[in-house]
């Protein structure tokens, strides 16, 4: 007895073929992109190639896109000074614990002006949006500090630019557009606001939190006049100040710590020097906190 099977036809899956006009506007738009990629990588290539090239070639401008005159006396004038390693540990300093100050105030801050039920909030507002317009002058915030004896200390880098006001706006909004249900529940889980802030809303904003991390140590990396202002000491100074005096050393004629050939090298290629020794670890960070951007549009969703 011979069993019949009744064959089911395997639905067919259609495969949707590009047309001809979607493939060329891809074609266009990878050129396009990779234009744009060229442009924005040049200018930055070329210092980099200029700070390992010799000073006749950079004067004649015949460096482009590769080192011509191969030449590392830029470098090893810097690295071979103590005191660059010193200020360099002082950049590293200055950056963390201004970083963690600025994180930590404008989080709070942030968080507490995020509540719409505030009593007061639109006069807390109001004095965060002031002093973006508004400040009291560069002799004042001198005297402050001076009078505070914040001077010579990290502090003085950190208390006056603890609180950046557009950063502080950001998380703001984006604290606003967490789902209150969220906060509600953790409330009626009995969980206080403290508990509600570090369990339940800053979990969900790693996105904001890179971004804001990412602003505050750039600008507090790339920063040289506070210190320049507030520092009495050379051996308080961070890198930037450092950079910036070798710069003024080798551009008016003055003694950078060596001799005539060399202080013409310094002279013609110290400031691509400066802008890689600066830009370089930053560089380094920005990968790792990249990523958060990607995944920072499907954070505190609420899944259904």
């Amino acid at each position: 007895m011979k069993l019949l099977t009744a064959r089911v036809p395997r639905p067919r899956t259609s495969v949707h073929q590009p047309t001809r006009g979607y493939r060329i506007f891809q074609g266009i738009n990878g050129v396009i992109l990779t234009l744009v990629v060229l442009v924005t990588l040049y200018p930055f290539v070329n210092i980099v190639a200029r700070s390992f090239s010799g000073e006749r070639q950079i004067r004649a401008g015949e460096v482009t896109l590769w080192p011509k005159g191969f030449n590392l006396t830029t470098y090893k004038i810097v690295f071979r000074d103590s005191m660059f390693w010193r200020n360099y540990g002082n950049t590293v300093l200055y950056t963390v614990v201004s970083t963690v100050i600025a994180m930590v105030l404008t989080t709070c801050y942030a968080y507490v002006l995020s509540k719409r039920n505030l009593k007061g909030r639109g006069v807390l507002v109001g004095v965060a949006v002031f002093t973006m317009f508004f400040t009291g002058g560069l002799i004042p915030n001198y005297v402050l500090v001076t009078s505070l004896g914040l001077k010579n200390s990290v502090w003085a880098i950190a208390l006056p630019n603890a609180v950046s006001v557009f950063n502080l706006l950001v998380m703001k909004a984006f604290f606003e557009s967490l789902p209150i249900e969220l906060e509600e529940a953790a409330e009626i889980d009995g969980l206080s606001t403290y508990g509600i802030l570090l369990r339940i809303v800053l979990p969900l904003s790693k996105a904001v939190i890179a971004t804001m991390i990412l602003f505050y140590s750039v600008s507090f990396w790339n920063s040289w006049f506070s210190a320049y202002l507030y520092m009495d000491r050379t051996e308080l100074m961070p890198a930037t100040v450092y950079l910036r005096n070798l710069i003024s050393g080798a551009t008016t004629g003055g003694n950078a710590g060596a001799g005539t050939d060399q202080l013409s090298q310094v002279g013609a290629n110290i400031q691509a020097v400066t802008i890689v020794l600066t830009a370089l670890p930053i560089l380094c960070v920005y990968p790792f906190v990249q990523r958060y951007f990607v995944s920072g549009v499907t954070l505190g969703a609420v899944k259904g």
